[in-house]
């Protein structure tokens, strides 16, 4: 049986003195005994020797092994940030007259490249709602190369059914490609059938906060395609990853398990208590849930269903004070992104998913009272409610 945590916990990598972390490789050029192993690595025949750190580092490729036990897949490549390693893919498996379907409630970010960049180089993008299975098969053209998801979409936490879109995929060969940045060592796409899984390291793979980083996951030819100096995107885009960062993110890597196992129980406990009080509440692990069965059948049970929950308090003006009021009270920060050991909330309508036009954010159900939260590894979970309860109370939100 595969167990995410513990093909993390088996990687074993000694520093070059012998220390228990590996040496930093901190250069950016590598020499060479002979002008002939040069040329080799240049073509690619010679293991073990590196040529430019924007191609590959010792430092890197620590990391990379690391994630692809973490997805359990072949390979995999970090890159120098989340939208690094979703552009390359996108721009390694399309070309021009290339068709995409992507799910209608992704990042913002994401939203912005297929939506706005991509069709300027020629290809076609349909968004779909992501839970809707056969409205997925009625877009599909000739044409269409990839069907892009994320397993619980940003911010509006719908559920992807992974192997059943997979076998969609698959059936005309489409690749799937599944951003799996909510929810790390919860859900393994690979096994579910997708073919690349992306993750944006700065959040809770990494988990502090002071990071930027991402990573493609997928087959060994997939990753040395993306790595090919003559037309590899990972190559010749240059979203290179810093080995320091590397080293930084590989060590934060070794207390994954224990950190998604709080986030999870954390944001559990408050999702029911904001349900039980008549807060409109968003959490996969809810019953209430449309996919909570969906989740149920694909994720890895000890690591429950993820840190993100969402609230709806009526209005942005409701949400703006409900979040100014707990940031004063030190029950988390007024911030974008996720994954940090504090919680974190924003008003996604107007921060992260700014870039979707009102008309679509009102179509798809993103509502200007929607708080989304990243819910922190508190000791105390039952006080964080209370305090949270109080600020709700004080706004004449409940």
């Amino acid at each position: 049986m595969f167990k995410p945590a513990d093909k993390i916990q088996d990687l074993q990598f000694f520093g070059e003195f012998g220390g228990v972390n590996p040496s930093i490789s901190d250069s950016s050029t590598y020499t060479f005994l002979s002008a002939k192993s040069m040329f080799d690595t240049f073509e690619g025949n010679t293991d073990g020797c590196y040529l430019y750190s924007r191609h590959s580092s010792p430092s890197n490729l620590y990391l990379s092994a690391a994630l692809a036990q973490l997805e359990n897949t072949e390979a995999a490549n970090v890159t120098a940030s989340g939208m690094g390693a979703i552009t390359a893919t996108l721009m390694q498996l399309c070309k021009q007259n290339d068709h995409i379907i992507a799910s209608r409630t992704i990042y913002g970010g994401t939203y912005a490249f297929l939506k706005n960049f991509l069709p300027q180089f020629g290809v076609q993008i349909d968004f779909v709602d992501i839970t809707d299975l056969n409205k997925i098969q009625t877009l599909i053209k000739p044409n269409t190369k990839v069907i892009y998801l994320e397993t619980v979409s940003n911010p509006l936490l719908e559920v992807a059914d992974i192997p059943a879109i997979s076998k969609i995929g698959k059936s005309k060969n489409i690749k799937v490609v599944v951003d799996n940045t909510f929810s790390p060592l919860s859900v393994t796409p690979a096994n579910l059938g997708a073919d690349v899984v992306i993750h944006s390291l700065t959040k809770y793979i990494n988990g502090s906060s002071d990071t930027v980083g991402g990573v493609v996951c997928g087959s060994s030819e997939f990753i040395n395609d993306l790595k090919n100096v003559n037309d590899g995107a990972c190559m010749l885009l240059g979203p290179t990853m810093d080995s320091f960062r590397s080293a930084s993110i590989l060590k934060n890597m070794r207390t994954l398990h224990l950190r998604m196992k709080q986030h999870s129980e954390n944001a559990l406990y408050l999702a029911e208590r904001f349900n039980e009080i008549g807060i409109k509440t968003v959490y996969p692990g809810l019953k209430n849930h449309p996919s909570h069965e969906v989740f149920k059948s694909m994720y890895n049970s000890e690591f429950g269903f993820g840190g993100m929950l969402t609230i709806d308090v009526g209005s942005l003006e409701k949400a703006n004070a409900v979040m100014e009021l707990m940031q004063e009270r030190n029950i988390g920060y007024l911030a974008v992104s996720l994954g940090f050991y504090k919680t974190l909330f924003s008003a996604p309508g107007t921060s992260t998913s700014s870039e979707i036009p009102a008309d679509e954010q009102k179509e798809m159900g993103l509502s200007d009272g929607l708080i989304r939260f990243s819910i922190g590894l508190d000791n105390d979970i039952k006080r964080t409610f209370e305090q949270m309860k109080d600020c709700l109370k004080e706004l004449n939100v409940l």
